[in-house]
C-alpha cells in the first residue's frame, strides 16, 4: 500500500495497482454518561489480549435513542482511535458497504472507500448504525471480515484488502419492528451482545443537562419525571424524545419572550408535539 497526499475532500492510497479515495472520520462532540458497565463491556470486546488474539465485534442492542451510537464513539476515543460511521439501510448494497465505483469529472471512473473500508485500512473504528437494516446480500459481504480471516473482497474494483490488526468495528441494532432477521452465520460473528437499558432518573437528568446546558432545571426536571414514568411501564420514550421536548419547550417558553404564562401548558405542548396524544397519560 502507498498514499498520496491528501486533497481538499479525501486521501488516496494505492492497493495493488488500484488507487482508492479514502473518507475521513466523523467527529463529534459526544460523551458517555452512566452505565460504565457497558462502556467496559465494550472496551473489553475489542481488547486483544495475546499475539494470536483477534477483537470481537461487539453487538450494541437497544430501543431507538438509548445511546448505542454514543456509546460505541466514546468507547473509540478512550482507545484514541478515529471513528467511522455507516449509516445502514434496507438499500445498502455490498459495493456501499467495500468499494463504489463513480465517474470523475473527466468521465474516468474512480474507486471510493466506504467508511468501514477507510476505518479498515487506517486501523480506526467502524461503527455499523442501524446494521439490522441490511439486508442478507449486504451481510454476506462482510463475512469474511467478521472471523479470523478479517478481511473483504471487493468485486468492483478487484480487490482483496486486509484490515489492520489496529482496525476495530461494532454494529448498533434497534429493538423494533422496521428490521431484518441477522442470518445465523453472520449472528455468529457478531459477539458479544451488549444490550443498553433505559438510563436511571439521575443519568437521565445528567445527560439532559448536558446536551442541554442552556435549559432550566424546572423543564428538565419535568422531562425526567415524564419519562421514568414512561419507562416504568415499558414504553419506548427515550432520552432523544426527553431532549426535543426539553428543547422545544425551551424555545416556546423563550418566544414568549419571558412572560411564561403556564408553563406546566406549554410543557404538556411539548410533550403532546413531540410524541402525540399517547403520551400524555405519563405527564404528571
Amino acid at each position: 500500500m502507498s498514499y498520496s497526499l491528501p486533497s481538499e475532500h479525501e486521501s488516496r492510497i494505492n492497493i495493488q495497482g488500484v488507487e482508492i479515495a479514502l473518507g475521513f472520520p466523523d467527529q463529534f462532540n459526544f460523551e458517555w454518561i452512566g452505565q460504565r458497565d457497558v462502556l467496559d463491556q465494550l472496551l473489553a470486546a475489542w481488547l486483544v489480549i495475546d499475539k494470536s488474539d483477534i477483537p470481537l465485534n461487539p453487538r450494541l442492542i437497544g430501543k431507538p435513542g438509548v445511546g448505542k451510537t454514543t456509546l460505541a464513539y466514546a468507547a473509540s476515543k478512550v482507545l484514541k482511535k478515529d471513528v467511522y460511521i455507516y449509516q445502514c439501510t434496507m438499500d445498502t448494497r455490498p459495493e456501499d458497504l467495500l468499494i463504489t465505483p463513480v465517474v470523475d469529472k473527466s468521465g474516468g471512473i474512480r474507486y471510493v472507500a466506504s467508511a468501514l473500508v477507510t476505518a479498515m485500512i487506517r486501523g480506526g473504528v467502524c461503527i455499523l448504525d442501524e446494521a439490522n437494516r441490511m439486508s442478507e446480500k449486504s451481510w454476506a459481504s462482510l463475512a469474511p471480515l467478521l472471523d479470523t480471516r478479517r478481511y473483504i473482497e471487493s468485486i468492483v474494483a478487484g480487490l482483496k484488502v486486509t484490515a489492520s490488526p489496529e482496525f476495530r468495528i461494532c454494529v448498533t441494532m434497534n429493538d423494533d419492528a422496521s428490521t431484518f432477521e441477522i442470518p445465523e452465520y453472520i449472528h455468529s460473528r457478531l459477539q458479544p451482545q451488549i444490550y443498553l437499558d433505559f438510563p436511571e432518573a439521575e443519568e437521565e437528568r445528567r445527560i439532559l443537562r448536558e446536551n442541554l446546558p442552556f435549559v432550566d432545571d424546572y423543564i428538565t426536571d419535568y422531562v425526567v419525571n415524564f419519562l421514568q414514568k414512561a419507562h416504568a411501564t415499558n414504553e419506548n420514550y427515550t432520552i432523544r424524545d426527553g431532549i426535543n421536548i426539553a428543547r422545544y419547550a425551551a424555545k416556546r417558553i423563550k418566544s414568549l419572550n419571558g412572560n411564561r404564562g403556564n408553563v406546566e401548558n406549554l410543557l404538556r405542548q411539548a410533550v403532546l408535539m413531540t410524541l402525540g396524544d399517547e403520551a400524555l397519560v405519563h405527564v404528571l
